[in-house]
Parts: structure tokens; C-alpha cells; sequence
């Protein structure tokens, strides 16, 4: 069976940011700009940038990503994915639409009158 770390020589340079050019993007929106990567290559560069062995530990909201000259927000790399995958609306809102719950006394009273 094969060691992980014996594989790695195998993957792809994309895989890598900071061995491959995609280093030299500044921002999500680069990558997506870039007519010279395919959108398999572009979603490689973006979903390794979103990779929590980026982030920054003391704001995990933010990626920093080596060869770059600042951090970039998580935010913006997942929007990028997102139009890649036809998605271009703001994100889904969080939970569902609100419910009050009934009191269960005053279903009772609402029976009895």
C-alpha cells in the first residue's frame, strides 16, 4: 500500500500554489479572468486556495496563500467557485423562514371559547 507522502511527488503542479503560476494571481477574480486555464484547472486553483491548511489562524475568514502579497477572504474564493458552477447569486441565506411556535395553552383557550 502506498505511503501518502510518496504520492505527492505525483500530483499535479496546480495542486501545489505555491510551485505552479497560480501563485502569481492576485485575487478569485484572476483565476476566473484567465482564459489560458480550463475551468477544471481554475476550480483546482480556487477550491486548493479555499483549503483550511490556508487559512490564517488568527482569522480563519481569510486565506493566506504562499507567493501571495496579502491574505484573501474565503468569502470571495467561494464566490468564485460558485460562478464557475453557473451560480452567480448571492449566496443561500442561513436557516429557513421563521416559525413561532404556538403555546399549547393557547390553542386550548382558542378551542374552548
Amino acid at each position: 500500500m502506498a505511503n501518502a507522502n510518496t504520492n505527492t511527488g505525483n500530483l499535479d503542479p496546480l495542486f501545489h500554489p505555491a510551485a505552479h503560476p497560480a501563485a502569481h494571481y492576485a485575487s478569485a477574480g484572476d483565476v476566473l479572468n484567465d482564459d489560458e486555464l480550463s475551468v477544471p484547472e481554475k476550480r483546482i486553483i480556487l477550491s486548493s486556495w479555499a483549503s483550511d491548511m490556508f487559512a490564517m489562524e488568527s482569522c480563519p475568514a481569510l486565506r493566506a496563500i504562499p507567493g501571495m502579497d496579502r491574505a484573501i477572504r474565503l468569502a470571495d474564493i467561494l464566490a468564485a467557485l460558485r460562478r464557475l458552477d453557473g451560480d452567480d447569486d448571492d449566496p443561500p441565506r442561513g436557516g429557513g423562514v421563521p416559525m413561532r411556535l404556538r403555546r399549547p395553552w393557547a390553542a386550548a383557550l382558542r378551542r374552548s371559547a
